[in-house]
């Protein structure tokens, strides 16, 4: 596991930067994190470094977003904040998306955990109140939750 410090908006570029290479072939993405932790603000850059070139807001409503990118590869955005059972995630299809090839980045994880594949990257964003400052705790594996 590695963590990251952003103490400001501008260290998210170098933090996704190194999120991806250690990411590596992974395109599954799990953020956990309170609520206005910056999961979204997170994947924003996540999929600037991706190439997307569409405007990228959290789905809270509509479940998933399809983003594109310049070389037109689909990026999704997933935030299952609203869904109240497993099956609502059935329902949108969600092993079409984690198993089709393309980068997914999960909001609210912890509501489909079981659906998760074993090669989901763990992103976990905890806020110090007192200073503002995020740590980013990157793992590979789901064994190791700070």
């Amino acid at each position: 596991m590695i963590a990251l410090e952003a103490k400001q908006l501008s260290d998210l570029d170098d933090i996704a930067t190194s999120i991806l290479k250690l990411a590596g072939n992974r395109r599954i993405f799990a953020l956990y994190g309170a609520m206005g932790a910056g999961k979204t603000t997170l994947i924003k850059v996540l999929c600037h470094q991706l190439g997307v070139t569409d405007e990228v807001n959290s789905p809270t409503f509509s479940i998933v977003n399809e983003y594109l990118t310049l070389s037109g590869d689909s990026v999704f955005h997933f935030d299952f904040y609203r869904i109240n059972t497993l099956g609502e995630a059935y329902d949108i299809g969600y092993e079409n998306y984690f198993f089709g090839g393309s980068h997914c980045f999960i909001e609210w994880p912890e509501k489909i955990k079981q659906l998760l594949p074993a090669e989901c990257v763990q992103l976990w964003i905890a806020v110090d109140e007192q200073t503002g400052v995020r740590t980013i705790s990157c793992s590979l594996t789901d064994d190791a939750k700070p």
